[in-house]
């Protein structure tokens, strides 16, 4: 098998892969996943039956982070590469693409979802790629997950079809744990800013209204300038919107300055939105994340 051989000179070249197979113990499917949000996701529907590799670190920016030529060459080898797509991995396409053309299984979540465009700024009209703000949208990756794992060789379907109904029930009580928390939030409330555009897919899922971002498009690797800011703030006052989300991963600096231009009394709240984080980061897992994020909201525009 062409893994199998990949596998094989890397180990005899003294690279050593997080996930890789113990001697003596039968080797189990690689699966790479690119973010640490879709490696949990894979994780919970895969269960034990693989060993799933993910490229981004925790508290890293998807936008910018980047892997070794050892974790580029684990791409091409693996039984299915899960990547999020709609132009969020903007420094790993390259390696994406050499994985593809090396014949290695690829699942692109962002064409499983109905796309949300950027309702403003330099991204105005482009494809959102911050699916997971919305449960549904997750559940839907989910289920290709289960599909393409079926085809792996030493997947066993049972297993899998029960690991994937496990999390599904788990994504369908998060979905109803929102919603209610959300409802508590008067409709005049309901206005987002954040430091960049993340929360389309679940401003649309939720009823709630994106006011603006701080850097004006879909990357965290554009800059605001002053006229941004100052459009932004007379947004902010007249929308009377009372906290403005920051990214963890991200400094929050420009949302201090942004809050101080408001001219209002604005907080400043940090949400998980990009990553997950470490075991005692407050957002270890997908399910974590976001249940973090509805009490934060809810917390920010209702106090």
């Amino acid at each position: 098998m062409r893994r199998a051989a990949l596998l094989a000179l890397a180990a005899a070249a003294g690279l050593i892969f997080s996930g890789c197979s113990q001697p003596g113990t039968p080797e189990k499917p690689q699966i790479v996943v690119t973010t640490n949000i879709l490696g949990d996701v894979t994780r919970e529907v895969l269960g034990d039956q693989a060993e799933v590799t993910t490229l981004m670190q925790p508290n890293a920016d998807p936008h910018s982070f980047e892997i070794s030529a050892q974790q580029a060459a684990l791409m091409g080898s693996a039984d299915l590469v899960v990547s999020n797509g709609l132009g969020l991995e903007e420094g790993l396409q390259q390696h994406l693409d050499r994985a593809s053309k090396a014949g290695a299984p690829m699942l692109v979540a962002g064409e499983l979802i109905d796309v949300v465009p950027y309702s403003s700024g330099d991204a105005e009209g482009a494809a959102d790629p911050h699916f997971w703000t919305d449960p549904a949208a997750v559940l839907k990756v989910v289920d290709a997950l289960e599909s393409a794992a079926e085809k792996i060789e030493g997947i066993d379907a049972g297993r899998l079809a029960a690991s994937a109904a496990a999390y599904r029930d788990q994504l369908t009580q998060l979905d109803t744990e929102m919603t209610g928390a959300f409802a508590g939030i008067p409709k005049e409330r309901r206005a987002l800013v954040t430091n960049h555009h993340v929360f389309g897919y679940l401003a649309k899922r939720f009823d709630f209204q994106v006011v603006g971002a701080v850097i004006p498009g879909g990357t965290t690797l554009a800059a605001p300038s002053a006229a941004d800011l100052r459009q932004l703030s007379e947004a902010i006052r007249g929308a009377g919107v009372p906290t403005i989300f920051a990214d963890s991963s991200q400094p929050d600096r420009l949302v201090q300055v942004l809050a101080s231009e408001a001219g209002v009394n604005v907080q400043v709240s940090e949400l998980f939105t990009e990553s997950l984080t470490g075991p005692d980061g407050g957002a270890a897992t997908y399910l974590d994340m976001m249940r973090a994020n509805t009490e934060r909201i809810v917390k920010g525009l209702t106090t």
